[in-house]
């Protein structure tokens, strides 16, 4: 080994029989050589690929800030198509050297659950995947640590919108705000047997899963003179906790008039509430979720608001979406609005912007920003 030009390591092993030699960049990496010629010598420049970084399905809010990243990126999309049209072109190699991937909002809807068949599939460059969405359920945390790739989710950024939409639920379903809203638009003005509702001031709410959004919950509800108690699965420190109360689990659902669902839907939380735990509640108390649906059993709770367990449900999430409980449906007791707690355009454009971060952050070999927190020990890569 010589050093050549600039300094860099070469070899002149190769010699031709012109009496030209070639000149070989050391520098590791996918590399692609161009050839020049000068005084006898044929040097071979060669120039590192940009990563490369993979869009699963559309964006709305931050076109321009995805195609800017070409200029340091080789961008590929996945933007409509199926399971089997994404496996296939996985089989292709298609995305063979992808580093990274943006799994947008609407990805589910193309490739379905990213489960163990779609981790085997992806290219073995794969490192990290970068999800739009403070949930993401219908990922296989386990199959993608085992295979040493890293995942990213959007807290904070949906926290505001998801907390203001818990409030709203929680407002119409303790005023029982269905039965005069389809009145008043049948021509009825209030309607027949109005019910009169309740007021927040003086109540407790019980937040299960005290992080970013049930906190934003709990400030929220601090301002209409209710009482807040959590359970988590670890006690906030105190300049997070403030004047909300930790209690235990069976606690909270003894205490609570409002209990509002605000955590993860895993293996260890499906179907946390259903017959079991309403028993052990207050008759008349109330139900928020805003979180997931399958963290409740809807039957259990169908059959909870109609014998008058639970009063009233205000409810943005289902288990089994799109589909809602005939139940719910036929239910005025039952305040419920189709998924769309994040369905504002300051929060999406923000949750598209801290994807992108995550993504750009990583692929630059910063890490991931807001890991999930299963990996959150293994978030330097040491996985």
């Amino acid at each position: 080994m010589k050093s050549g030009r600039g300094g860099v390591k070469t070899s002149n092993a190769d010699r031709h029989t012109d009496g030209t030699s070639t000149e070989y960049n050391a520098n590791l990496g996918t590399l692609f050589p161009s050839i020049l010629f000068e005084s006898g010598r044929r040097y071979i420049h060669i120039h590192h690929a940009k990563p490369s970084v993979l869009l699963i399905g559309s964006l709305a809010h931050t076109t321009a800030e995805w195609s800017a990243l070409s200029t340091k990126y080789t961008l590929h999309e996945f933007r409509t198509g199926t399971r089997s049209q994404f496996l296939s072109r996985l089989k292709s190699n298609d995305f063979a050297s992808v580093t990274a991937l943006y799994r947008s909002n609407a990805s589910a809807t193309l490739t379905g659950p990213f489960d163990r068949e779609i981790c085997a599939a992806l290219p073995s460059s794969l490192k990290y995947i970068c999800h739009n969405g403070a949930g993401y359920d219908n990922i296989d945390v386990d199959a993608f640590t085992e295979r040493g790739v890293l995942i990213s989710s959007t807290p904070i950024a949906v926290d505001n919108a998801t907390a203001d939409t818990g409030i709203f639920l929680m407002l119409g379903a303790l005023r029982y705000a269905v039965a005069p809203l389809e009145a008043i638009r049948r021509g009825e003005w209030r309607g027949k047997g109005t019910r009169v509702g309740h007021d927040p001031t003086g109540k407790v709410l019980g937040i299960l899963g005290m992080g970013g959004i049930g906190r934003a919950m709990a400030s929220r509800a601090r301002a209409f003179g209710m009482k807040i108690i959590y359970h988590n699965r670890s006690r906030l420190p105190a300049e997070l906790e403030g004047d909300a109360k930790y209690v235990t689990f069976e606690e909270l659902l003894a205490q609570s008039d409002v209990l509002s669902l605000n955590l993860a839907l895993n293996a260890k939380t499906r179907h946390i509430i259903s017959a079991r735990e309403f028993a052990k509640m207050k008759d008349g108390v109330v139900i928020v979720n805003t979180a997931r649906g399958g963290l409740i059993k809807e039957a259990d709770l169908v059959e909870a608001l109609d014998s008058g367990k639970v009063s009233a449900v205000g409810l943005d999430v289902f288990e089994e979406e799109p589909k809602v409980h005939e139940g719910l449906l036929r239910n005025d007791r039952a305040f419920i609005v189709p998924h769309i707690g994040t369905n504002t355009y300051e929060t999406q454009r923000e949750m598209e912007l801290l994807v992108l971060r995550n993504l750009e952050s990583a692929v630059d070999g910063n890490g991931l920003l807001t890991p999930i927190p299963e990996q959150k020990s293994k978030a330097n890569g040491n996985l």
